[in-house]
């Protein structure tokens, strides 16, 4: 750790609500520690990678999968309670389509390139989250690009192609491959595995351990 900088690499999905909320106490950390050393990518993670490209109602899909309405009721209350515990607004039933977020991740990859990552997960998941936005539609994930300092339009005609499609659901593959079943999951300086929204003072302990040992 020469440099003092550690790659902290994130395994994520947009309509995971663990993942928004991991990612809020993950941020709080963040700011309350400006001397963390973390250097962050995020890598794609479907949790539905077989559903259809247009998306499906989300109520009905959840209900299908979970066991019906009071099963899925009872697991979005529990989502309420740790959102509130967490500081993090967020309402399960906002959105109302479960998307392929394939193309999410597309997104994501080329904001990475264009060095406005951060921004761009952050609004994806505010858009679904707290907005309930299609975030499968093509020209609204086109708009967030455009939000957050991508032009629209290239990033459009991108979407509407097949570009880096093979290689997202490869790099999807490869972290299953590699022990990754769930997410959120983080992986500390290609070595340490931390699983599920761990709280802002775990970050906060890893943060003051890893500046300590930097030193």
């Amino acid at each position: 750790m020469t440099s003092g900088l550690v790659r902290l690499d994130i395994f994520s999905d947009p309509v995971c609500p663990w993942c928004y909320v991991g990612k809020a106490n993950l941020d709080r950390a963040l700011a309350a520690h400006p001397e963390h050393p973390f250097v962050i990518q995020w890598h794609p993670f479907q949790l539905n990678p077989d559903m259809p490209v247009e998306g499906v109602e989300k109520r009905a899909y959840l209900e299908q999968k979970f066991g019906g309405k009071a099963r899925v009721d009872a697991i979005h209350e529990r989502l309420r309670d740790v959102a509130r515990a967490a500081g993090v607004d967020l309402d399960p039933d906002k959105p109302q389509r479960m998307p392929n977020t394939l193309n999410a991740h597309r997104l994501i990859h080329w904001a990475g390139i264009e060095g406005v990552q951060p921004a761009v997960v952050a609004a994806l998941m505010r858009a679904y989250w707290v907005d309930g936005r299609d975030i499968g539609d093509l020209p609204t994930l086109a708009d967030i690009a455009g939000e957050n300092g991508m032009d629209r339009a290239a990033t459009l005609r991108l979407l509407q192609s097949d570009a880096d499609a093979d290689d997202i659901a490869a790099r999807d593959a490869d972290a299953r491959h590699k022990g990754v079943t769930a997410v959120p999951t983080f992986l500390i300086a290609q070595h340490y595995v931390v699983s599920g929204a761990q709280p802002t003072e775990t970050w906060g302990k890893v943060i003051v351990e890893l500046t300590g040992r930097a030193e």
